[in-house]
C-alpha cells in the first residue's frame, strides 16, 4: 500500500507527502461528518469519492480538509473534521491557512509581469540584479532557472534536524539574505540549466530580484498585483507574525510531547520568515480558486510569458532522473488521462494544492490539516482528493 501511495504522490502533482504512525487518541476520539454544497451548475462528476475522501476526519493523518472543485463542468464545495482538537466544533470552511509553496505561483506571476513589462529579463543573471549578494560561483545562474529550478543553487542551512527540534526553534526570524547567503556558500549542486531540483531557494532569490527591480517589498508587489485586482480580501503575506490572523482551523503535527509520549500538538503558530517568497502566504480556498481561474484564464500573465508557466525544462530531476516536472510556478503530471497543472505547498500542520487542467475547464483547490505535513510518505486524503477529482496516473 505504501508503495502505491508513493506513486501516486508522483502522480499527482508531486503533491506535498504526509502520512502519520498509529492514530493517537486524541485524534480517535471525536469524527465530524463531511459538510458538503451541491452542484451550482451541472454535477461534476467525481463527487461521491470526493465526499469519501474527506469524510470521518479527524483521523491520525489529518485533522481537517476544505475543497473546492469548481470550471465548467461545474461547482463542488466540501469540508470535514474539526476546527481544534479541545473543542472538537466542525471544521470552519473558510478558514485561513497557510498555503505553503503555493506562494511561489503568486511569485512567478509578479516576476513574469516585471518580464511582459520590460523591467526584468528572464535570461539576464541574478547576480547582476543582486551582484553584493550572488558570488561568482553561480555567476551565471539567471532569472528563468531561479523559477523553473534549474539553477544548481542548494538550500538553505536551516537549524534542527527533526521535528521536535524545529518546533523548539520555531519563532527563530530568518532574513532573505542570511539563507542566500547560507546556500550560495555552498558548492553548487550541478551546472545551471543541466537538471532540475525542487528547492525554496530559487524563489527567495527571485523575491529578492523583484524587490530590487521595483524599489519596493516583495509583499506590497504581491499585493499591489495579484491581491487587490483579483479581491483576494482573506489573502496576505504574514511577514514576521507568526499567528494566523482570523478564522482559521488549528494545524497539528505528530510528534514527542512533553510527557514523553507521541501525539498531536497544535503548530498553528509558527514564524513564516524561512518561507517568506518561497512559501508564507496565508489564504482560503475561495481566494485559491479565484487566482487559480484568473491565472489560467490568462488575466494575471499573458501570451509569451504565461507560457513559461505550462512549459517544463527539457532536463532531468537531479534525485530521481525522472523528466523534469515543474515550470515557472507550476508542475504537470497527467491524471485520468489529461494533463492537470498545479502546484502544492506545505507548512507545519497544512498541506495546500491547487490545481486545473490547462483550458480550465476543471479547477481544485483543497487545504488538508495534515499531521505530518513535512513527512516523506503521502497523505492519503490529498491522494484521495486528487484522484477523485481527475482520475488515476
Amino acid at each position: 500500500m505504501k508503495s502505491t501511495s508513493r506513486t501516486l504522490l508522483a502522480a499527482a502533482l508531486v503533491l506535498g507527502a504526509v502520512a502519520g504512525p498509529a492514530v493517537p487518541p486524541a485524534l480517535a476520539a471525536t469524527s465530524s461528518p463531511a459538510n458538503t454544497l451541491p452542484a451550482t451548475a451541472s454535477t461534476p462528476s467525481g463527487i461521491p469519492e470526493l465526499e469519501t475522501a474527506i469524510a470521518d476526519l479527524p483521523t491520525d493523518e489529518a485533522t481537517a480538509a476544505l475543497v473546492r472543485l469548481g470550471g465548467t463542468g461545474g461547482v463542488w464545495r466540501g469540508s470535514s473534521g474539526v476546527h481544534d482538537l479541545t473543542t472538537n466544533r466542525p471544521a470552519d470552511p473558510a478558514g485561513r491557512f497557510r498555503a505553503g509553496s503555493v506562494t511561489k505561483v503568486f511569485t512567478a506571476a509578479v516576476a513574469l509581469q516585471l518580464a511582459a513589462e520590460g523591467t526584468l529579463d528572464l535570461d539576464r543573471t541574478a547576480r547582476s540584479y543582486l551582484p553584493e549578494l550572488i558570488p561568482t560561483s553561480y555567476a551565471t545562474v539567471t532569472v528563468r532557472q531561479l523559477l523553473n529550478h534549474t539553477h544548481g543553487i542548494p538550500a538553505a542551512d536551516v537549524p534542527g534536524d527533526t521535528v521536535e527540534e524545529r518546533y523548539a526553534d520555531r519563532f527563530r526570524m530568518h532574513t532573505p539574505e542570511e539563507m542566500v547567503r547560507s546556500a550560495t556558500a555552498e558548492k553548487r549542486e550541478f551546472t545551471p540549466g543541466e537538471k532540475q531540483h525542487y528547492l525554496n531557494i530559487g524563489y527567495t532569490i527571485a523575491g529578492l530580484v523583484i524587490e530590487r527591480i521595483t524599489g519596493d517589498t516583495y509583499e506590497h508587489q504581491v499585493t499591489h498585483r495579484i491581491l487587490k485586482p483579483l479581491r483576494l480580501r482573506d489573502t496576505y503575506l504574514p511577514g514576521t507574525d507568526p499567528h494566523i490572523a482570523g478564522p482559521h482551523n488549528h494545524g497539528y503535527q505528530r510528534m514527542r510531547l512533553d510527557d514523553g509520549t507521541t501525539g498531536p500538538r497544535d503548530v498553528s503558530v509558527w514564524s513564516p520568515t524561512d518561507g517568506w517568497a518561497a512559501g508564507d502566504i496565508i489564504s482560503t480556498t475561495a481566494d485559491l480558486e479565484r487566482f487559480t481561474q484568473a491565472l489560467f484564464q490568462g488575466r494575471l500573465v499573458r501570451g509569451p510569458l504565461l507560457r513559461e508557466m505550462f512549459t517544463l525544462p527539457k532536463v532531468a530531476d537531479f534525485t530521481t532522473g525522472d523528466p523534469a516536472a515543474y515550470s515557472a510556478g507550476l508542475s504537470m503530471k497527467k491524471l485520468g488521462g489529461r494533463e492537470v497543472w498545479g502546484k502544492s505547498g506545505a507548512r507545519w500542520g497544512y498541506t495546500t494544492g491547487i490545481a486545473s487542467t490547462r483550458d480550465g475547464s476543471r479547477t481544485l483547490v483543497y487545504s488538508v490539516n495534515s499531521t505530518d505535513a513535512k513527512g516523506q510518505e503521502m497523505n492519503t486524503v490529498v491522494r484521495d482528493i486528487m484522484v477523485a477529482a481527475y482520475g488515476s496516473p
